[in-house]
């Protein structure tokens, strides 16, 4: 039992190192000009809807949240409803339902308070102000989605809303029927705030390779990676790619391995969409490296890289690191 703790602590201590790696350059006082984050709660108000009297109901909710009741209904509904009759039904079917009254609960105790959150957001937002002072940042909503959709965003990118019921841990029941066994690690309340930066950095920057290699799939993502973990410097990188200690540790002592498998299989340069998806989409696995490694391994070197050359060239802005398109001059200047 003592060597399994020692080994858990070295463990713990060797991805700390790995999660700071060069980034103190880009550290602020989050208390100067903080960006105070406080969520919006959408999700307790409609679990407590008052089904008994629901024009009222109904009609605190439209005062109170206009603009995200509308997109949670446009979401459910696939069309407009303004007929407040009708959006009434609509939400008290929804409540009703067994499986959404069960998840509603959960969440209700899960998220009681979501002050830890809050602060986490509030100085990963200061940083996004701080370094990308024109980024859109969204008011941020918490809802319940009966297990259907875990985020919303509208057009302006001016609100993100977030499926509560998608982060309330891996031993939740409901999920196992679902979703496959290795999704169920990022499904944890922790993850949550990570996931709202990610969406946050996506929303603002797009995907621009012209050729759109498994190259560029790698390092672009390693892009968004690598301002998550400069705007939540508390995280660790195995947080921040969504591996557990193992399969970080497993990641890392095969990294060699895995870059040579990379380059001897040619899929580098490949632009077989079906290819790159094995390595960037979620699985169990990372298909053409080996079955015994985690998924997404192209996001996890394409984060070593883009380490590697924001290292070397300690010149390069976060802006500017995310204004090059340039995807092969990103891995040449990076000497990985």
């Amino acid at each position: 039992m003592k060597r399994k703790f020692k080994y858990l602590a070295l463990l713990m201590a060797f991805l700390g190192l790995f999660a700071c790696g060069n980034k103190n350059r880009f550290q602020i006082d989050t208390d100067k000009n903080r960006v105070e984050m406080t969520i919006k709660r959408f999700d307790k108000d409609l679990i407590q809807l008052d089904t008994l009297n629901l024009a009222s109901s109904v009609e605190l909710l439209q005062k109170k949240y206009p603009q995200f009741l509308s997109l949670f209904i446009e979401n459910m509904t696939n069309s407009e409803i303004n007929d407040r009759d009708t959006i009434g039904k609509i939400l008290t079917d929804f409540v009703n339902y067994p499986l959404v009254q069960d998840v509603n609960q959960h969440v209700l105790d899960k998220f009681s308070d979501i002050s830890g959150v809050e602060n986490e957001l509030s100085d990963a937002f200061t940083y996004i102000h701080h370094y990308f002072p024109n980024l859109t940042l969204p008011e941020i909503y918490f809802y319940v989605s009966g297990l259907n959709v875990p985020m919303l965003m509208n057009a302006d990118r001016s609100i993100l809303g977030v499926g509560t019921d998608f982060y309330l841990g891996a031993d939740f029941e409901p999920y196992k029927e679902l979703v496959y066994d290795y999704m169920l690690q990022n499904m944890e309340s922790d993850r949550l705030p990570i996931d709202i930066v990610s969406a946050v950095i996506f929303s603002n920057f797009q995907f621009d390779s012209q050729e759109n290699r498994l190259l560029d799939n790698m390092i672009f993502k390693g892009k968004v990676l690598y301002l998550i973990s400069v705007f939540m410097p508390n995280r660790t990188a195995n947080e921040i790619v969504g591996y557990t200690l193992e399969q970080a540790k497993w990641a890392e002592t095969h990294e060699k391995e895995i870059w040579r498998a990379i380059i001897a299989q040619k899929d580098l340069f490949s632009s077989d969409q079906h290819l790159i998806r094995k390595y960037m989409q979620e699985a169990p696995f990372t298909a053409p490296i080996s079955q015994d490694s985690p998924g997404c391994l192209g996001e996890w070197i394409g984060l070593r890289i883009v380490e590697k050359y924001m290292s070397k060239n300690k010149d390069v802005t976060l802006l500017q690191l995310m204004k090059t398109n340039n995807y092969q001059e990103i891995l040449q200047n990076s000497e990985y």
